[in-house]
């Protein structure tokens, strides 16, 4: 989608090394899934969301706020805003944000995820967890995980 972006905060450089994904002012909207790292941005004055959470189960309460996120990245594309969803690797937690934001926009679960995988990476969405909360729909899921708790 135009002005939707997903990352990490590392990637392969041409050398092959691993190197540092900084974030300056490029975005209006930087979503971040983990701990927010000092050295990695955004700049100040870039809003910043930061909502850290595991890849792997999510309790209620980390759902309710993925759907929040995902929420705030389809807001700010509405005003034409761009948008960074990033996660450690740019694969799993920021494709549950990504895809659960292009499903608000009308797309099937399925849908998102080939269009995420055929975008971002073949091994994007790999979670087989957060395919089937996509797949179950997010306030579905995050329901049934407040019943379990």
């Amino acid at each position: 989608m135009p002005g939707l972006w997903m990352g990490g905060h590392e990637f392969r450089g041409r050398s092959g090394e691993l190197e540092l994904a900084v974030v300056r002012d490029e975005f209006d909207l930087v979503q971040t899934l983990t701990r927010a790292r000092q050295g990695h941005g955004p700049d100040p004055g870039v809003l910043h969301q930061v909502w850290p959470i595991p890849d792997g189960p999510l309790d209620g309460t980390q759902l309710t706020g993925v759907i929040r996120l995902a929420r705030a990245a389809g807001d700010a594309m509405d005003d034409g805003r761009t948008v960074l969803v990033r996660c450690y690797s740019g694969y799993n937690r920021s494709g549950l944000v990504i895809a659960h934001a292009l499903v608000r926009r009308g797309h099937s679960a399925d849908e998102a995820i080939r269009l995420i995988r055929s975008r971002r990476s073949p091994w994007a969405l790999h979670n087989e967890l957060f395919v089937e909360y996509l797949r179950a729909g997010l306030p579905t899921a995050r329901l049934l995980e407040e019943l379990a708790e």
